[in-house]
């Protein structure tokens, strides 16, 4: 009797969880590894108990971010940005706001079309708005002054259950209350059908024969298998990429936020979901989001109690020019295109705030991204097998590494939507020659 098809999915984010969903149902033995721990939701209490630290700097540079967020890793670039990641079971998902939204700036340029994928995944998931009666004044103010402006904003949908939510805000550190869908939930589809999940795995490189890959080494260990799945991120797919010897692009691209932030007293913006609604123009979206990482780690923001703080995102779509290196470290900074566009959007902010009743000073927040893509970017022959023609056989990408232009946007179903085309490919590869 033949035995079953092994695949390897490294990573356990909105990718890897997808594709080892959608692979172990298809009758694969799957083997999800991970590099993180077991994630577990972060208290609110201490939040709280860190505001004193954080009203006399003692919480330090957004480099030690990780010490208050255990599951985030932050990596400054030598432009500046803090790129934000999730390291632990379900990846950035359980660190994530809860959006979903079709993300498909340059997607349909180079012939992929994910409607199905997109539909199939919507059915599955249902996302909603947050009922308006739950959000914040100082939100309904700043979305009727947006609509005031022009900009028509409209309610976010989520995947979050708002009979379960207890809008503590804090979607960020992960869902006390399991109300918000996050990619464990596919990965416990995974082990119900025979699956494995192994956290602590850091994936070193691929291994090859007769140039085909056909497992990966995690430290001394040696993991056979018939396939592997990348989904790491743009990051994680990058190094491992790099230290297997294959080449890696440098188009990163990663979504950049700058949340301007303003006060208001008593707005208490922090007890509500965040994003509620967003106004999307070219190359940027508005959207109200008390930044957390701000708040705790961007000194001009010290002096503003948790209870006054007002903040409006702005989620920018930059340029595809960033390069991960094989130890991690990142070259990113904003272009000058960016840097324009960015401070278009800030003045809309500005104009939509000040509309709204909330005062200034308004104060840029920390230069931060979390969507991070364009490592290994499709081109329009590599869309038929989903296979980009610069890997061997036998080895995938199943990431937003995969997609070559910045969204601006929310990306937890755009990443699931590549995941599952790919999957597809993984299990029916001769339906599909490589490129």
């Amino acid at each position: 009797m033949k035995s079953r098809l092994k695949v390897i999915v490294v990573g356990s984010g909105a990718g890897g969880a997808t594709v080892a969903r959608e692979l172990v149902q298809r009758g694969w033995r799957v083997l999800v590894l991970e590099a993180g721990k077991t994630f577990r939701p972060l208290p609110r209490a201490l939040l709280r108990s860190a505001e004193p630290l954080r009203r006399l700097g003692l919480l330090g540079p957004p480099r030690t971010i990780s010490r208050l967020f255990p599951y985030l890793d932050a990596i400054r670039t030598s432009g500046g940005i803090v790129l934000v990641r999730g390291l632990t079971t379900g990846g950035s998902t359980t660190l994530a706001c809860g959006n979903l939204v079709r993300a498909e700036r340059g997607l349909r340029e180079i012939g992929l079309d994910l409607s199905p994928e997109y539909a199939e995944l919507e059915a599955l998931l249902q996302p909603r708005p947050t009922p308006i009666e739950r959000w914040r004044p100082v939100s309904r103010a700043m979305f009727a002054a947006a609509e005031g402006l022009g900009l028509a904003p409209r309610p976010v949908p989520k995947i979050v259950d708002p009979e379960r939510c207890v809008a503590c805000g804090l979607c960020e550190v992960g869902c006390a209350q399991g109300a918000k869908w996050d990619a464990r939930r596919f990965l416990s589809d995974v082990r119900r059908n025979g699956g494995e999940v192994r956290t602590g795995m850091p994936v070193e490189r691929v291994i090859f024969e007769r140039d085909r890959a056909v497992g990966v080494a995690v430290g001394d260990e040696i993991v056979r298998a018939d396939a592997v799945v990348l989904a790491a991120g743009a990051i994680g797919t990058a190094q491992i990429l790099r230290r297997s010897g294959l080449p890696v692009a440098d188009r990163l691209w990663v979504d950049v936020v700058i949340t301007l932030g303003g006060r208001l007293a008593g707005a208490h913006q922090l007890d509500e979901l965040p994003m509620v609604w967003y106004a999307q123009r070219e190359g940027y979206i508005l959207s109200p989001y008390f930044d957390i990482f701000s708040h705790y780690f961007h000194p001009p923001w010290r002096r503003v109690r948790l209870a006054d703080r007002v903040g409006l995102m702005v989620k920018l779509a930059d340029a595809s020019a960033g390069t991960v290196r094989a130890d991690g470290t990142v070259d990113k900074a904003l272009t000058s295109e960016d840097e324009h566009l960015l401070g278009a959007a800030l003045d809309r902010a500005r104009a939509v705030m000040g509309e709204a009743g909330v005062r200034g000073p308004f104060v840029p927040g920390l230069a931060n991204a979390g969507h991070l893509g364009g490592t290994v970017p499709l081109t329009s022959e590599d869309v038929p097998s989903m296979h980009p023609c610069s890997l061997p056989e036998g080895l995938w990408v199943a990431d937003l590494s995969l997609a070559p232009l910045s969204q601006g946007l929310p990306t937890i179903l755009t990443t699931a939507a590549l995941a599952l085309r790919v999957a597809r490919r993984v299990a029916f590869p001769s339906a599909y020659p490589l490129a």
